[in-house]
């Protein structure tokens, strides 16, 4: 069984679940963003900030709140995407229906998942490997 977390912790979980939710929606509004003389070039720099500061988020929590909690801004960024974008404000669909919404849900996720994967994989290495000083002395 877990210890509880100390206040300063949920704190600071609390705080990257709130990155996780303003992220997730300045990506998804800001994702159709276009540029060109007649807005014809589809430019998702979102796609960018999520593939950069999900993964940053899910290792920032597992650094600084607890490693088996790790998943919880990646959860928090996946609801608030699919959520707002599915059943966005009014009943109107925000999500962009092309490449755009794959890529941003890829370039973001996946990293995130990754991440989340290899911290955990850590930790649990690190719980079931022998004391290494009583071994040498």
């Amino acid at each position: 069984m877990t210890t509880p977390l100390p206040a300063g912790r949920r704190l600071m979980l609390v705080l990257l679940c709130l990155d996780a939710l303003v992220l997730g929606v300045l990506e998804l509004f800001f994702l159709p963003l276009r540029v060109g003389p007649l807005d014809v070039v589809p430019l998702p720099l979102t796609v960018l900030v999520g593939a950069v500061t999900t993964p940053w988020l899910v290792l920032t929590a597992g650094k600084l709140v607890r490693p088996g909690l790790s998943w919880v801004p990646l959860v928090v960024w996946v609801i608030t995407v699919l959520g707002l974008g599915l059943f966005g404000p009014g009943g109107d669909l925000v999500l962009v229906q092309d490449w755009r919404a794959l890529l941003l849900l890829g370039a973001s996720a996946l990293p995130a998942a990754l991440v989340l994967g290899g911290g955990l994989g850590r930790a649990a290495a690190d719980r079931t490997a022998p004391d290494r000083t009583a071994a040498r002395g």
